[in-house]
């Protein structure tokens, strides 16, 4: 992990000053480095015994980052790990094109392998993502949006990196094709469960402990997996609330706290953990392909983790 992170320094270097600079804010900013992780770890688990490993983290790293500059663009957000974002800092033009310099240094580094698989995967993910964004705006305010939909939307915006993660370090060990579909699931099911627990966060954690602006999605008018649950269990009365804060986007300053009500009133924060919880059963189950090790049980220690995080 420290040669991945000395990579990622190095990479985000530049001439053009502003660059490092606004690159470097974000990577201050902390941030778990969970999807690099899991590059090395799967690689671990399959017993890799070179280098490439750790550039490829690197890769995967500057994808998720390069993601993470658009989003806060796209939702307006202020916040970012508990720090100001890079937008509200620096601008939303200088944000948008940082983000491209570190998709553009990505598949530098994707091409520096030179697996035409590896590249494969990860320019798939990367188209993966960019569709799961666009499919959240058009079911931005929807309240016709289905579990299905929300679904397919996470599995894009969140998943697939995960996924991707995991099989690239599979594929530099030259596992079976079993294997390698195994990690690729198991970082499936690991992306849907996170991001299951993400969005139910924002409507469960306090500000300091979520590093954003807790009622975000709210605000946004965003479909997510707790108010599609309420929205289904609601009277008349709470579908016409939903309706105007949601679908309309009419919104006072107390309908924050009738949306927690709502939430805390049909469960659907627990609802939405137990939903995680069967993903994460899942993600455990896919790593039985591998013999018992310790890398296998730490990866399955992460998956438990994910939703055990603090409410």
């Amino acid at each position: 992990m420290q040669a991945t992170n000395e990579a990622i320094l190095a990479r985000m270097d530049s001439p053009v000053a502003l660059i490092p600079q606004l690159a470097a804010h974000i990577v201050a900013a902390g941030g778990k480095r969970l999807r690099p992780l899991l590059t090395l770890a799967a690689a671990r688990l399959c017993n890799y015994q070179g280098k490439r490993q750790v550039k490829l983290a690197a890769c995967v790293e500057f994808i998720h980052t390069a993601t993470l500059l658009h989003d806060d663009v796209v939702d307006e957000s202020l916040l970012r790990r508990g720090f100001a974002s890079a937008n509200a800092v620096f601008g939303n033009k200088a944000s948008v094109l940082v983000g491209d310099f570190l998709f553009a240094r990505a598949f530098q580094l994707m091409v520096e392998d030179g697996s035409l698989e590896v590249l494969r995967i990860l320019c798939a993910a990367s188209a993966t993502i960019a569709e799961g964004e666009v499919l959240q705006l058009t079911t931005q305010n929807d309240l016709s949006t289905t579990e299905e939909k929300y679904f397919d939307v996470i599995r894009g915006k969140t998943a697939a990196l995960f996924a991707a993660a995991c099989e690239v370090g599979a594929v530099i060990a030259e596992v079976s094709p079993p294997q390698q579909d195994a990690l690729a699931r198991f970082g499936m099911d690991l992306g849907m469960a996170f991001q299951l627990v993400d969005d139910a966060l924002d409507y469960a954690a306090q500000q300091s402990e979520l590093g954003k602006t807790v009622g975000d999605d709210f605000r946004e008018g965003k479909l997510t997996y707790p108010v599609l649950l309420a929205i289904a269990d609601a009277s008349p009365e709470e579908r016409g609330f939903w309706e105007r804060t949601v679908e309309q986007g009419e919104q006072t300053e107390s309908d924050l706290a009738t949306a927690f009500e709502l939430i805390a009133r049909h469960d659907t924060i627990r609802r939405s953990i137990a939903k995680a919880d069967e993903f994460v059963a899942s993600a455990c189950a896919a790593l039985d392909h591998f013999p018992d090790s310790e890398m296998r049980e730490i990866l399955k220690d992460v998956a438990r983790y994910t939703t055990a995080r603090r409410f």
